[in-house]
């Protein structure tokens, strides 16, 4: 075994022993038992708890006449569950009947047990924009549920659906899918064993055609519907009860919504009820209300449902006028909302008040629900068809109002949203100003958010809320805050690799930077868009952004506009470069790169801007080590760390050494590459970079294979296969010896 000792390149000088020198470029070699033990001292953080995921709406405790439903559901879970290939059920109604508490009820009762590795949930109208639904964002959300860390989830659709498969290969999954329209929606989010339970409003005959079962869930008939009312109202007149379930024409949100009402009115009777929805006094006198509630409700699609939409509609106007003023200003507020969700905070500045008490009433009526959050604040939604509703009422407030409440939560979210992006990435490079409130007044009580793993939660949170409230300041002309919003949420896009919603905000940013003529700010959404495509594997449409903006750069002010638009240039050169077949054309790329990146370089020097100096530099050497200029590639980590160790610029140690140790192992200086790769596993691991330990220990896991150093093989093999479990993924399989 040849081993790792010093090997003659480069300058050293003893400090403790034969099997221990300081090298220029900070490297510290150490001997092979020495570096073994090292990298097994490597402190990973706990694993996260080994606990299954349990998603989706809670069992009501109150669950009847649903006898048959439930039988055909649970046979036909149980024989495909039996059977080797996952499989799917498709549950069909009307919006609002009860889909999703039916399969709630089944997996209480009795699917849980036979999906012991979890249950994963998601409603689909949260991630549809223009009629199709972002697959990549669900399967991220499906991978983090499973433990995989946010570092290990990749950008792309093709990417998290293969990690997906690749993570759920041996588990055995219940997957809950609500508001499915489209067969290829279902078929991208079938786990690999297991179940996957989907409910929509109509047929999907494709579906039926790949084996899925069909479960129709049909309103109540007049005789279940009425022992349902009568398990509430055990002292209900059968015929009064018969009454309100024909009113309500069968429709289970319509009875309970009713029922509710009631019971929080003990002055009150069945009577009242009945003599209300018959009156049908509480109705809006929009013809076309009826229509586009049976729309929400899926009517039309082939469930012969007729009539259930304008008898929901009726029980919610009955229900809405009966509960107090300042609830219902509340409920005509979230009719206005954007989005799905809202917060107190949300709710308390827009004007509305009473908020807590105003939530407590619309829940007791069951006209909304809280919904499940990784992030502190509760979280409020109206069910779809109550969300409908509410908004065609509030189309009869005035225009004036309407706008004044939507121009309250576009600033409220471009305000907080620029808050979550200073705490996320701190001193970086911004057009816009910092906000003017602070971060204490936009909440109800306390903060939004206190540390940078708060705010990035929070943002995520509300993606769904910030992609709905950009398209409305897009629509009312708010340019200054749609591209203000779309600046901040980088943070969130970046971080969490949200490629998609990245792409569709910046296009409107980009819209909304042109009619206010600023070049400027055009510049820096056409990069953000670039950045999103570069990460896609989408190179041409990334370029293509980029020459549009390099043709403005003239108009800007700002050096690191320049800059920002070079790095990425460069970036992509590189990328490039790496599919290249000769090595030739490689090595012109990377030269290309190289030129780029220096130009970045000059116009970070030129602000001043120390993180931009170092984020260059390290590019700069990435560029001459593609290229293969090993001994420059030095020189300048060298002069990158100092500066990043005299600002305080850590997180890119990591990175500058483990570039570093590729430079001293295409030198052939494999005691210092080790050093280096060392050094940037270590450092990662203090900082808590896990895909850069990654990187740190499979390079480490190579040059020990070129040194047939058998003793720190092992050792990173080990710390590897620990960190990517620990992280949720499978270890990687074992190399032939």
């Amino acid at each position: 075994m040849n081993g790792l000792g010093t090997d003659g390149g480069g300058s050293t000088h003893n400090t403790v022993s034969s099997t221990h020198n300081t090298v220029s470029g900070d490297a510290v070699i150490v001997g092979p038992l020495l570096m073994a033990q090292h990298i097994e001292g490597i402190q990973l953080p706990p694993p996260p708890p080994d606990v299954p995921p349990s998603q989706g709406p809670m069992p009501s405790r109150v669950f009847v006449n649903r006898t048959k439903e439930l039988a055909d559901l649970r046979d036909a879970a149980l024989s495909l569950a039996a059977g080797p290939e996952p499989g799917v059920v498709l549950v069909v109604g009307v919006g609002g009947v009860g889909k999703t508490q039916l399969v709630a009820q089944a997996v209480r009762r009795e699917l849980h047990e036979r999906f012991p590795d979890g249950q994963l949930y998601v409603d689909l109208a949260d991630h549809r924009r223009d009629g199709a639904v972002d697959l990549a964002a669900v399967l991220g959300e499906f991978l983090r549920a499973l433990r995989v860390h946010k570092d290990y989830v990749p950008g792309g659709l093709a990417e998290r659906t293969a990690l997906f498969r690749s993570v759920a290969a041996t588990l055995r999954l219940l997957v809950k899918v609500d508001n499915v329209q489209h067969a290829p929606e279902v078929r991208a989010l079938v786990p690999p064993q297991g179940l996957l339970v989907a409910t929509g409003r109509r047929v999907l005959p494709s579906l039926l055609m790949d084996g899925a079962v069909l479960i129709d869930v049909a309103p109540l008939d007049g005789a279940a519907g009425t022992e349902l009312v009568r398990r509430w109202h055990a002292d209900a007149d059968e015929g009064t009860a018969a009454d309100v379930v024909r009113l309500c024409a069968g429709h289970p949100l319509a009875l309970r919504a009713a029922l509710e009402w009631l019971a929080a009115r003990p002055q009150l009777t069945l009577d009242d009820v009945v003599r209300d929805l018959t009156a049908g006094r509480y109705g809006t006198g929009d013809d076309g209300v009826r229509e586009a509630m049976g729309m929400a409700m899926g009517e039309g699609g082939g469930t012969g449902e007729g009539g259930v939409g304008e008898a929901v509609d009726s029980v919610l106007d009955s229900v809405v006028a009966g509960v107090s003023g300042h609830t219902r200003h509340l409920y005509d507020l979230l009719g206005v909302l954007p989005g799905t969700t809202a917060t107190a905070d949300l709710l308390t500045a827009v004007g509305a008040t009473g908020v807590d008490e105003g939530l407590g009433e619309l829940l007791s009526c069951r006209l909304a629900v809280l919904v499940e959050s990784s992030d502190r604040p509760r979280r409020y939604r109206l069910h779809d068809v109550v969300r409908a509703h509410a908004r065609l009422r509030a189309r009869a407030l005035p225009e004036e109002r309407r706008r004044a409440v939507l121009r309250l939560v576009v600033d409220f979210y471009a305000d907080a949203a620029a808050h979550g992006d200073a705490l996320v990435l701190g001193d970086r490079f911004r057009i816009q100003p910092p906000p003017v409130r602070p971060l204490s007044e936009l909440a109800a009580r306390g903060t939004l958010f206190t540390d940078r793993a708060d705010a990035l939660e929070w943002l995520d949170a509300e993606r769904v809320n910030f992609r709905a409230v950009i398209r409305v300041a897009a629509d009312e002309g708010w340019y200054e805050e749609v591209w203000r919003l779309c600046e901040s949420l980088w943070a969130l896009y970046h971080s969490r690799k949200h490629l998609a919603d990245c792409v569709e905000s910046g296009l409107l940013g980009i819209e909304a930077a042109q009619h206010q003529a600023r070049p400027d700010v055009e510049i820096r959404m056409r990069n953000q868009v670039a950045r999103a495509a570069y990460e896609l594997g989408d190179l041409d449409r990334a370029e293509s952004q980029l020459d549009a903006a390099a043709d403005l750069l003239g108009l800007a002010g700002d050096p690191r506009l320049s800059g920002v638009v070079q790095e990425s240039r460069g970036l992509i050169a590189l990328a490039r470069g790496r599919s290249e077949e000769s090595p030739g054309a490689a090595r012109e790329r990377a030269e290309e790169a190289r030129q780029l990146f220096e130009r970045a370089l000059a116009a970070n020097r030129a602000v001043p801007d120390p993180h931009g100096i170092v984020v260059q530099s390290y590019n700069v050497a990435q560029a001459l080590v593609a290229g293969e200029r090993w001994a420059d590639a030095l020189g300048v980590l060298d002069e990158a760390a100092e500066t990043a160790r005299t600002t305080g610029d850590e997180p890119m140690l990591p990175r500058i050494d483990l570039v570093r140790a590729h430079a001293f192992a295409g030198l052939g200086a494999l005691d210092r590459a080790v050093a280096a790769a060392g050094a940037a596993a270590e450092a990662a691991a203090g900082l808590k970079q896990f895909a850069k330990l990654d990187q740190a220990l499979e390079l480490l896991t190579a040059l020990a294979d070129r040194a047939e150093d058998r003793p720190l093989r092992a050792a990173c093999e080990e710390k590897l296969g620990a960190l990517r479990r620990t992280m949720g993924l499978r270890p990687p399989a074992a190399p032939t010896a």
